[in-house]
């Protein structure tokens, strides 16, 4: 199934890429002199343009703007988290507790970025209300840009109160120790007491399964800023999740058809949080991250507050949340978090 590129190659995520609007802020190395800045900016420019010819797992590293097929890798996934209402700890982000945009219309593309200040180090810790679970040490973290919970589509085949909730997600160490994963998970939630779809896991009364995972670099939580991850559908062909990343793009390319997820998509959850298993990102004090996400959608955005979907959490204590409108009428919602 090859994916459509008309609404990609209109100019409008290239001027994010160059920076041209404020929702995507061009994160570069330290090392880094104003020509290789301006080398990689229009390099990651090309690549918006670029679409992954079919579905499966694909890399890119500058100065190439050609996608090369990589071997994806297939593994039950970790320990799977929804939000829980008991985990009842103040000032934090996550469970439910976070910033989230919604628009009027349907999302088909959304582009997450951050900035940084302080950030030093950090470790995933396990959450006793979801059994300590997770990929827990150092330097291990998740970065989630997740669906609305609360729509229904073919994919829930009748099942009364099934709603299909879809995560676009980079994860350290998800694949083995140094290998990390850029995948996308799916939920079908209240999907009762019958068994799941064939291939698919039960997690209480809702059923989940990743899709294949396409194997990316471990990066530095220091270098938070230079990450972008981009989740992008479109109805009837292909839902496909991108991670930026210095010289580097990885992505991975599925069906649409697994959840239909384009034809019910208005809210998006963006965030930096434990690595699966309802874990938790403990930052160092004094740690400073600002958070953007940009959309592109046919109308603006608001700021919805405490209604994150997933499980995972950071140590950092919410800001404020502002929604905007940007250069060629692109919609966003920044917020800041701290600690």
């Amino acid at each position: 199934m090859k994916r459509n590129s008309m609404l990609r190659t209109g100019g409008t995520l290239c001027a994010l890429a160059l920076g041209l609007s404020p929702i995507v802020r061009p994160a570069y190395a330290a090392n880094e002199n104003p020509q290789e800045q301006a080398a990689h900016a229009n390099w990651r420019a090309i690549m918006k343009h670029v679409p992954t010819p079919d579905t499966g797992c694909f890399h890119a590293s500058y100065p190439s703007v050609v996608w090369e097929s990589v071997d994806c890798t297939i593994g039950s996934p970790h320990a799977p988290t929804r939000v829980k209402p008991t985990d009842g700890t103040p000032e934090v982000v996550g469970n439910g507790n976070d910033w989230v945009a919604q628009t009027p219309g349907l999302i088909s593309e959304a582009i997450g970025t951050f900035s940084i200040s302080g950030v030093e180090s950090e470790k995933s810790v396990g959450v006793i209300e979801y059994g300590g679970h997770g990929i827990l040490g150092p330097n291990e973290y998740s970065v989630q840009l997740n669906t609305n919970p609360n729509q229904t589509t073919s994919a829930c085949a009748g099942h009364s109160g099934c709603k299909v909730w879809q995560q676009f997600v980079y994860a350290t160490d998800y694949i083995s120790s140094g290998k990390a994963a850029v995948f996308m998970q799916y939920w079908l939630l209240n999907w009762g007491s019958s068994p799941c779809p064939s291939g698919w896991n039960s997690y209480f009364s809702d059923c989940y399964v990743n899709s294949p995972l396409t194997p990316a670099k471990d990066i530095p939580i220091t270098d938070l800023g230079q990450v972008e991850l981009t989740a992008y559908v479109q109805a009837g062909k292909s839902d496909s999740v991108t991670l930026y990343y210095g010289s580097d793009v990885w992505s991975r390319t599925s069906p649409d058809a697994q959840l239909e997820i384009a034809s019910v998509w208005n809210q998006a959850e963006f965030n930096v949080l434990g690595d699966s298993g309802g874990s938790r990102a403990e930052f160092n004090s004094g740690s400073s991250i600002n958070v953007t996400l940009g959309f592109l959608a046919t109308s603006p955005v608001t700021c919805l507050a405490g209604a994150g979907s997933t499980g995972e959490t950071n140590n950092l204590k919410l800001g404020s949340c502002t929604a905007s409108v940007g250069y060629y009428g692109i919609p966003f919602i920044q917020f800041s978090e701290s600690n």
